[in-house]
Protein backbone atom coordinates (compact mmCIF):
# COMPACT_ATOMS: atom_id res chain seq x y z
CA UNK A 1 0.00 0.00 0.00
CA UNK A 2 3.22 2.20 0.95
CA UNK A 3 4.81 2.06 -2.72
CA UNK A 4 1.41 2.26 -4.27
CA UNK A 5 0.43 5.92 -2.57
CA UNK A 6 3.48 7.07 -2.73
CA UNK A 7 3.95 5.91 -6.48
CA UNK A 8 0.78 8.21 -6.98
CA UNK A 9 1.83 11.23 -5.22
CA UNK A 10 4.87 11.29 -7.75
CA UNK A 11 3.06 11.10 -10.59
CA UNK A 12 0.42 13.47 -9.39
CA UNK A 13 3.70 15.97 -8.38
CA UNK A 14 5.63 15.03 -11.89
CA UNK A 15 2.17 16.22 -13.57
CA UNK A 16 1.67 19.20 -11.57
CA UNK A 17 5.79 20.64 -11.88
CA UNK A 18 7.12 18.90 -14.36
CA UNK A 19 10.27 17.22 -14.36
CA UNK A 20 11.59 15.84 -10.70
CA UNK A 21 14.90 13.96 -9.75
CA UNK A 22 15.27 11.52 -6.91
CA UNK A 23 18.79 13.06 -4.87
CA UNK A 24 21.54 10.88 -3.68
CA UNK A 25 21.40 8.71 -0.88
CA UNK A 26 17.75 8.91 0.15
CA UNK A 27 14.79 7.15 -1.33
CA UNK A 28 12.45 9.63 -0.14
CA UNK A 29 14.14 13.41 -1.46
CA UNK A 30 13.32 14.50 -4.78
CA UNK A 31 14.26 17.85 -6.54
CA UNK A 32 11.05 19.56 -8.37
CA UNK A 33 12.74 21.35 -11.40
CA UNK A 34 16.25 22.63 -11.58
CA UNK A 35 16.34 22.70 -8.02
CA UNK A 36 12.75 24.89 -7.87
CA UNK A 37 12.04 23.31 -5.12
CA UNK A 38 12.55 19.87 -2.59
CA UNK A 39 10.27 17.68 -1.72
CA UNK A 40 10.50 15.01 1.78
CA UNK A 41 7.98 12.21 1.06
CA UNK A 42 6.50 10.16 4.00
CA UNK A 43 4.27 7.88 4.54
CA UNK A 44 1.70 6.13 7.26
CA UNK A 45 -0.97 3.75 7.87
CA UNK A 46 -3.72 5.77 9.70
CA UNK A 47 -3.87 4.30 12.99
CA UNK A 48 -7.32 3.88 15.02
CA UNK A 49 -8.75 6.07 12.08
CA UNK A 50 -7.16 9.39 13.72
CA UNK A 51 -3.45 9.41 13.70
CA UNK A 52 -0.65 8.36 11.91
CA UNK A 53 3.29 8.09 12.96
CA UNK A 54 6.54 9.31 10.95
CA UNK A 55 10.27 8.89 11.55
CA UNK A 56 11.81 12.03 9.85
CA UNK A 57 15.47 10.97 9.18
CA UNK A 58 18.18 13.86 10.40
CA UNK A 59 20.25 12.82 7.48
CA UNK A 60 17.35 13.71 5.52
CA UNK A 61 16.36 16.92 7.44
CA UNK A 62 19.84 18.38 6.86
CA UNK A 63 19.25 18.21 3.13
CA UNK A 64 16.32 20.33 3.33
CA UNK A 65 18.42 23.19 5.08
CA UNK A 66 19.04 26.15 3.15
CA UNK A 67 16.28 25.23 0.35
CA UNK A 68 12.84 25.53 -0.56
CA UNK A 69 11.52 22.45 1.01
CA UNK A 70 8.42 20.89 2.19
CA UNK A 71 7.66 17.51 3.82
CA UNK A 72 4.60 16.34 1.99
CA UNK A 73 2.43 13.80 4.66
CA UNK A 74 0.82 10.97 2.73
CA UNK A 75 -1.56 8.61 4.62
CA UNK A 76 -4.14 6.00 3.00
CA UNK A 77 -7.54 7.38 1.77
CA UNK A 78 -6.19 10.49 1.40
CA UNK A 79 -8.10 13.89 -0.05
CA UNK A 80 -4.36 15.74 -0.63
CA UNK A 81 -1.43 15.62 0.37
CA UNK A 82 -0.06 17.48 3.74
CA UNK A 83 2.70 19.67 2.59
CA UNK A 84 4.35 21.71 5.33
CA UNK A 85 7.37 23.96 4.46
CA UNK A 86 10.48 22.60 6.26
CA UNK A 87 11.73 26.52 7.14
CA UNK A 88 8.90 27.13 9.26
CA UNK A 89 9.64 24.80 11.84
CA UNK A 90 13.50 24.19 11.13
CA UNK A 91 14.03 25.84 14.70
CA UNK A 92 11.54 24.09 16.16
CA UNK A 93 13.72 20.56 15.10
CA UNK A 94 16.77 22.37 16.01
CA UNK A 95 14.74 22.49 19.68
CA UNK A 96 15.04 18.80 20.59
CA UNK A 97 17.45 15.71 19.79
CA UNK A 98 16.44 13.28 17.30
CA UNK A 99 16.21 9.61 18.67
CA UNK A 100 18.80 6.90 19.19
CA UNK A 101 17.80 5.80 15.73
CA UNK A 102 18.71 9.14 14.28
CA UNK A 103 15.18 10.09 13.55
CA UNK A 104 12.16 12.45 15.03
CA UNK A 105 9.33 10.92 15.70
CA UNK A 106 6.23 12.51 14.55
CA UNK A 107 2.46 12.43 13.97
CA UNK A 108 -0.21 13.54 12.28
CA UNK A 109 -3.47 13.86 14.01
CA UNK A 110 -6.89 14.30 11.96
CA UNK A 111 -9.42 15.30 14.14
CA UNK A 112 -12.98 17.64 13.83
CA UNK A 113 -11.17 20.24 15.60
CA UNK A 114 -8.78 20.62 12.93
CA UNK A 115 -5.27 18.85 11.41
CA UNK A 116 -2.56 19.02 14.34
CA UNK A 117 1.49 17.79 13.71
CA UNK A 118 3.07 16.77 16.55
CA UNK A 119 6.94 17.06 16.93
CA UNK A 120 7.84 14.86 20.09
CA UNK A 121 9.22 16.74 22.94
CA UNK A 122 8.70 19.95 20.86
CA UNK A 123 4.61 19.89 20.92
CA UNK A 124 1.75 20.06 18.60
CA UNK A 125 1.15 22.59 15.75
CA UNK A 126 -1.80 22.92 13.27
CA UNK A 127 -1.01 22.51 9.75
CA UNK A 128 -4.75 22.93 8.43
CA UNK A 129 -3.42 25.55 6.26
CA UNK A 130 -1.13 23.46 4.67
CA UNK A 131 -3.28 20.28 3.25
CA UNK A 132 -3.07 20.69 -0.90
CA UNK A 133 -0.38 21.19 -3.33
CA UNK A 134 -0.57 25.25 -2.93
CA UNK A 135 2.19 25.63 -0.08
CA UNK A 136 4.35 23.65 -2.69
CA UNK A 137 3.04 26.28 -5.36
CA UNK A 138 3.70 29.23 -3.24
CA UNK A 139 7.19 27.66 -2.35
CA UNK A 140 8.74 26.87 -5.72
CA UNK A 141 10.55 28.93 -7.56
CA UNK A 142 8.59 28.92 -10.67
CA UNK A 143 11.70 30.30 -12.72
CA UNK A 144 13.72 26.88 -12.11
CA UNK A 145 10.44 24.71 -13.25
CA UNK A 146 11.03 22.46 -15.77
CA UNK A 147 8.51 20.64 -18.19
CA UNK A 148 9.19 17.11 -18.28
CA UNK A 149 8.17 16.00 -22.33
CA UNK A 150 6.93 12.37 -22.83
CA UNK A 151 8.48 12.49 -26.42
CA UNK A 152 8.77 9.18 -28.11
CA UNK A 153 12.19 7.99 -30.08
CA UNK A 154 11.02 9.51 -33.46
CA UNK A 155 10.17 13.31 -31.51
CA UNK A 156 13.61 13.15 -30.36
CA UNK A 157 15.03 12.41 -33.47
CA UNK A 158 12.54 15.48 -34.92
CA UNK A 159 13.93 17.65 -32.60
CA UNK A 160 17.67 16.95 -32.85
CA UNK A 161 17.58 17.47 -36.29
CA UNK A 162 15.80 20.80 -36.48
CA UNK A 163 18.06 21.80 -33.91
CA UNK A 164 21.05 21.09 -35.90
CA UNK A 165 19.26 22.42 -39.34
CA UNK A 166 19.02 25.63 -37.67
CA UNK A 167 22.65 25.61 -36.28
CA UNK A 168 23.80 24.98 -40.18
CA UNK A 169 24.45 21.63 -40.90
CA UNK A 170 23.46 18.76 -42.90
CA UNK A 171 21.13 16.01 -41.20
CA UNK A 172 21.40 12.36 -41.87
CA UNK A 173 18.58 10.04 -39.95
CA UNK A 174 18.44 6.80 -41.14
CA UNK A 175 15.60 6.18 -43.98
CA UNK A 176 13.81 3.92 -42.68
CA UNK A 177 13.15 6.02 -39.42
CA UNK A 178 12.51 9.37 -41.70
CA UNK A 179 8.78 8.48 -42.61
CA UNK A 180 8.16 8.41 -38.90
CA UNK A 181 9.12 12.28 -37.98
CA UNK A 182 6.87 14.08 -36.42
CA UNK A 183 6.24 17.58 -37.99
CA UNK A 184 3.87 18.70 -35.17
CA UNK A 185 6.90 19.67 -32.82
CA UNK A 186 9.24 21.69 -35.40
CA UNK A 187 9.00 22.59 -39.11
CA UNK A 188 10.42 20.10 -41.61
CA UNK A 189 13.50 19.91 -42.87
CA UNK A 190 15.54 18.20 -45.30
CA UNK A 191 17.73 15.21 -44.86
CA UNK A 192 20.82 14.27 -46.37
CA UNK A 193 20.81 11.02 -48.60
CA UNK A 194 24.52 10.63 -48.37
CA UNK A 195 26.82 8.94 -45.53
CA UNK A 196 30.18 11.10 -45.37
CA UNK A 197 33.06 9.41 -46.38
CA UNK A 198 36.14 8.03 -44.80
CA UNK A 199 34.19 5.74 -42.89
CA UNK A 200 34.33 2.66 -45.01
CA UNK A 201 35.20 0.58 -42.47
CA UNK A 202 32.42 1.12 -40.28
CA UNK A 203 29.39 2.34 -42.73
CA UNK A 204 26.95 0.17 -42.08
CA UNK A 205 27.37 1.27 -38.54
CA UNK A 206 27.34 5.13 -39.05
CA UNK A 207 24.21 4.38 -41.27
CA UNK A 208 22.35 3.40 -37.89
CA UNK A 209 23.10 6.27 -35.89
CA UNK A 210 19.37 7.97 -34.93
CA UNK A 211 20.78 11.93 -35.75
CA UNK A 212 24.11 12.90 -37.51
CA UNK A 213 24.99 16.32 -37.71
CA UNK A 214 27.26 17.12 -40.85
CA UNK A 215 29.12 20.24 -41.60
CA UNK A 216 27.11 21.51 -45.10
CA UNK A 217 28.19 20.68 -47.77
CA UNK A 218 31.64 18.64 -46.63
CA UNK A 219 32.17 15.16 -45.14
CA UNK A 220 32.91 16.10 -41.93
CA UNK A 221 30.82 14.38 -38.95
CA UNK A 222 30.05 17.20 -35.93
CA UNK A 223 28.13 15.13 -33.82
CA UNK A 224 26.24 12.05 -33.42
CA UNK A 225 23.33 11.29 -31.25
CA UNK A 226 22.06 8.09 -30.38
CA UNK A 227 18.40 8.19 -29.04
CA UNK A 228 17.84 5.63 -26.18
CA UNK A 229 14.16 5.59 -25.38
CA UNK A 230 14.26 1.90 -24.17
CA UNK A 231 17.52 -0.05 -25.87
CA UNK A 232 20.32 -0.44 -23.38
CA UNK A 233 22.99 2.47 -23.31
CA UNK A 234 25.81 0.16 -23.93
CA UNK A 235 25.08 -0.42 -27.64
CA UNK A 236 24.82 2.82 -28.18
CA UNK A 237 28.22 3.26 -26.67
CA UNK A 238 29.88 0.70 -28.48
CA UNK A 239 28.52 1.91 -31.66
CA UNK A 240 30.23 5.46 -30.79
CA UNK A 241 33.50 3.23 -29.92
CA UNK A 242 33.94 1.75 -33.32
CA UNK A 243 32.97 4.58 -35.40
CA UNK A 244 35.49 6.88 -33.02
CA UNK A 245 38.35 4.01 -33.48
CA UNK A 246 37.80 4.18 -36.96
CA UNK A 247 38.27 7.46 -37.25
CA UNK A 248 39.96 8.42 -34.08
CA UNK A 249 40.88 12.03 -35.57
CA UNK A 250 37.59 13.16 -36.50
CA UNK A 251 36.50 14.46 -33.03
CA UNK A 252 32.85 14.86 -33.39
CA UNK A 253 30.41 15.17 -30.24
CA UNK A 254 28.99 12.08 -29.44
CA UNK A 255 25.74 12.29 -27.12
CA UNK A 256 23.78 9.21 -26.05
CA UNK A 257 19.97 11.02 -25.59
CA UNK A 258 18.04 9.51 -22.92
CA UNK A 259 15.25 10.29 -19.85
CA UNK A 260 16.69 12.06 -16.64
CA UNK A 261 16.51 8.65 -14.98
CA UNK A 262 18.97 6.80 -16.84
CA UNK A 263 22.30 9.30 -16.04
CA UNK A 264 23.72 6.94 -13.55
CA UNK A 265 23.29 3.83 -15.68
CA UNK A 266 25.18 6.04 -18.70
CA UNK A 267 27.79 7.28 -16.56
CA UNK A 268 28.07 3.41 -14.91
CA UNK A 269 28.45 2.45 -18.69
CA UNK A 270 30.85 4.84 -19.84
CA UNK A 271 33.29 3.88 -16.70
CA UNK A 272 33.98 0.74 -18.35
CA UNK A 273 37.76 0.12 -19.37
CA UNK A 274 37.32 -0.42 -23.27
CA UNK A 275 35.51 3.27 -23.33
CA UNK A 276 38.75 5.05 -21.01
CA UNK A 277 41.26 3.23 -23.27
CA UNK A 278 39.16 4.10 -26.31
CA UNK A 279 39.26 7.77 -25.42
CA UNK A 280 35.68 7.72 -25.79
CA UNK A 281 34.72 8.93 -22.12
CA UNK A 282 36.01 12.36 -23.01
CA UNK A 283 33.85 12.67 -26.14
CA UNK A 284 30.27 11.32 -24.71
CA UNK A 285 28.15 13.09 -23.38
CA UNK A 286 24.52 12.51 -21.89
CA UNK A 287 21.62 14.97 -22.90
CA UNK A 288 18.27 14.40 -21.85
CA UNK A 289 14.74 14.58 -23.43
CA UNK A 290 14.34 18.11 -20.80
CA UNK A 291 17.70 19.37 -22.43
CA UNK A 292 16.39 18.61 -26.12
CA UNK A 293 12.66 20.26 -25.53
CA UNK A 294 14.17 23.62 -24.15
CA UNK A 295 17.09 23.73 -26.29
CA UNK A 296 14.90 23.25 -29.29
CA UNK A 297 12.61 25.66 -28.30
CA UNK A 298 15.45 28.20 -27.81
CA UNK A 299 16.97 28.47 -31.12
CA UNK A 300 14.06 27.10 -33.79
CA UNK A 301 12.80 30.58 -34.30
CA UNK A 302 9.59 31.38 -35.92
CA UNK A 303 10.42 32.36 -38.93
CA UNK A 304 12.66 28.90 -39.24
CA UNK A 305 9.58 27.27 -38.79
CA UNK A 306 7.50 29.55 -41.41
CA UNK A 307 9.81 28.37 -44.09
CA UNK A 308 8.53 24.88 -45.49
CA UNK A 309 4.97 23.86 -45.00
CA UNK A 310 3.83 21.26 -41.90
CA UNK A 311 3.45 17.97 -43.30
CA UNK A 312 6.15 18.17 -46.11
CA UNK A 313 8.33 14.71 -45.99
CA UNK A 314 11.76 14.54 -45.03
CA UNK A 315 13.14 13.96 -48.10
CA UNK A 316 16.92 13.39 -49.54
CA UNK A 317 19.36 15.79 -50.83
CA UNK A 318 23.42 15.12 -52.40
CA UNK A 319 26.55 16.85 -51.35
Amino acid sequence: MANTIKAAFLSELAARFGSIKRLNRSQSLFSVGDEAARVYVRYSQRHGGAKTFYGLREEDLRELAGHRSVICFLWDNQAEPLCVPFAEYEEVFHTVSAARDGQYKVRVYLQNSGTELYIARAGRFNVDGHLGWQPLYDLADTGKLREQPDLSHPQVQSLLGAIGKVQGFDIWIPPNDRNRMDWTLTAPFECRDNLPSGYDPVANTLAEVDVIWIGRGTNAVQALFEVEHSTPIYSGLLRFNDIHLAAPNALPRFSVVSNDTRRGLFARQLSRPTFQTSGLHKLCTFLDYVNVFEWHNRIVRPKDESQMPIGTDCVGTRD
